[in-house]
């Protein structure tokens, strides 16, 4: 885990393939609308990659955006937004996934971190998010940015760029996202069902098999080691 001088994120090396992740997040826009809880809203739309198991309800209506609160007006009162979701029952990867690159990567994050919902999350050119706050903290793995696309919570402001890695962010607290650019940004984002961003003391087992795949990768045999 790479710990940074940021409070409220932190930047874990992973090796994704953005190319590929990026890839198959075009290849499922074509076939796929994105959803949202509000058609009226555009500041949010999603793709779901994972769902309860056997339930198609689960990623429609407000089961995409999911439980939050804000303070809507001058009077700084918080609200609350939509309903609790049980994301420990989201353990099924969607069909539209299973055997690509995103089913890869979906297993790797599920191994290394205890996840809920998984979505491709698309913010469109100069839009921002509410100030609101989430029940969980979320893992970020940017796809298309660029520097004008900063997430903000309480008063730290930070870009994540696309290089392979994972951010987790600590959405408890108070947080929004801006795309100040004019492309569209996409982030792959679980949500992460853990409460405190500093208990992070899970299973390392995965970068054994991340190094042994990258130095692997072009083997094509069941000889493969005697090869290499």
């Amino acid at each position: 885990m790479l710990i940074n001088r940021y409070m409220h994120y932190r930047e874990h090396p992973l090796n994704i393939d953005i190319d590929r992740l990026g890839k198959c997040y075009f290849d499922i826009k074509s076939k796929l609308d994105f959803k949202s809880d509000d058609k009226s809203l555009i500041d949010f739309n999603a793709i779901c990659v994972n769902r309860i198991p056997d339930d198609e309800n689960s990623v429609t209506g407000g089961n995409v955006r999911g439980l939050y609160w804000t303070m809507p007006d001058t009077t700084n009162h918080e609200e609350q937004r939509l309903e609790k979701i049980p994301e420990h029952l989201y353990t099924e990867i969607c069909p539209e996934f299973i055997g690509t690159y995103v089913e890869e990567v979906y297993n790797l994050i599920n191994k290394r971190f205890k996840i809920g919902r998984v979505r491709f999350l698309m913010k469109p050119p100069r839009t921002c998010l509410s100030w609101h706050r989430d029940p969980e903290m979320r893992l970020h793995i940017p796809i298309i940015t660029n520097q004008g696309c900063k997430m903000v919570i309480e008063n730290e402001a930070f870009h994540m760029p696309a290089n392979g890695n994972a951010y987790l962010t600590d959405n408890t607290k108070y947080h929004n996202f801006f795309n100040g650019s004019e492309i569209e940004r996409v982030h792959l984002v679980a949500t992460v069902l853990r409460t405190n961003i500093d208990e992070m003391h899970l299973d390392e087992s995965w970068r054994d098999e991340i190094a042994y795949e990258t130095e692997h990768m072009n083997c094509g045999t069941d000889d493969c080691c005697k090869e290499c």
